[in-house]
């Protein structure tokens, strides 16, 4: 795809998911034809998702629901990394079961008790006392924290629910020690998804509903971004941000139009 004179083109997008391709269980008007627009142009995608509750394929399976033609290679979600950076460790997963499935076809040993790392990501009311306490323990005896993601909150079905990240920072604050953030914003995050395309980051646009994971994150990777203002999106965070995207679209349904004027 050529650029125009004086603009670099784009040679490949990441989209993020929930908030993005769909809102409230349903999908965004305009998103399907936005992405078959990707596709019939020749210009590759993959869905960068800091969904922690479901495995890759279920995340899919959840797309195709809504009508976009998207497989599990296409997803990158944060047990994959995850999967990269604990190189086999025993680990203690303080996360929906949903997600096991990722780590078990990996390989990843799990277990209840003396583990290496304890994973945390959105475990939804499995955040109980004992659970919390469990883990806590277990980095007191020396496991490492790995955070699937550490978003302060999420839009769901019924309005804003809370993120895995209030009990990342809770487990953080207890045990004084740091978690390593292995979902968006990671730099290297981003570059499982890039790699995967053989982009590299400069040619690359990332669209999210996030102005700190998405926008400030990807920014920080060396792409250029577009947020749009639907999921999570709220103008008073976005006029404080510290970080403006390149693009502020209504839904993803405009980048199409925002590509064609800007990079083709």
């Amino acid at each position: 795809m050529a650029g125009k004179a004086g603009k670099r083109e784009i040679r490949g997008v990441l989209l993020d998911i929930d908030g993005v391709l769909y809102v409230g269980g349903q999908a965004v008007e305009g998103g399907r034809e936005a992405v078959a627009w990707l596709r019939d142009n020749g210009i590759p995608f993959r869905c960068v998702s800091n969904t922690t509750s479901r495995s890759r394929r279920s995340i899919a399976e959840k797309l195709r629901g809504y009508g976009y033609e998207i497989d599990a290679g296409l997803v990158f979600n944060p047990p994959l990394a995850a999967v990269r950076h604990l190189a086999g460790k025993r680990t203690f997963l303080l996360t929906k079961e949903g997600v096991r499935e990722d780590f078990e076809a990996a390989g990843i040993p799990l277990a209840e008790d003396d583990a290496e790392a304890v994973v945390v990501g959105d475990a939804g009311d499995g955040f109980s006392y004992a659970a919390m306490n469990r883990a806590f323990r277990m980095v007191l005896d020396g496991a490492a924290i790995v955070a699937l993601e550490k978003d302060r909150y999420w839009m769901g079905d019924d309005g804003l629910m809370l993120s895995a990240g209030p009990f990342v920072a809770a487990l953080e604050y207890a045990t004084g020690q740091t978690a390593t953030v292995v979902g968006k914003p990671s730099a290297a995050f981003f570059s499982l998804a890039l790699a995967d395309m053989g982009v590299p980051p400069e040619e690359a646009l990332m669209v999210g509903d996030d102005i700190r994971t998405d926008i400030g994150g990807a920014q920080g990777a060396g792409m250029r971004t577009a947020l749009v203002m639907t999921g999570k999106f709220r103008k008073d965070i976005f006029d404080a941000a510290p970080y403006q995207p390149d693009h502020l679209l209504g839904s993803v349904a405009d980048l199409p139009a925002v590509i064609e004027a800007t990079y083709i």
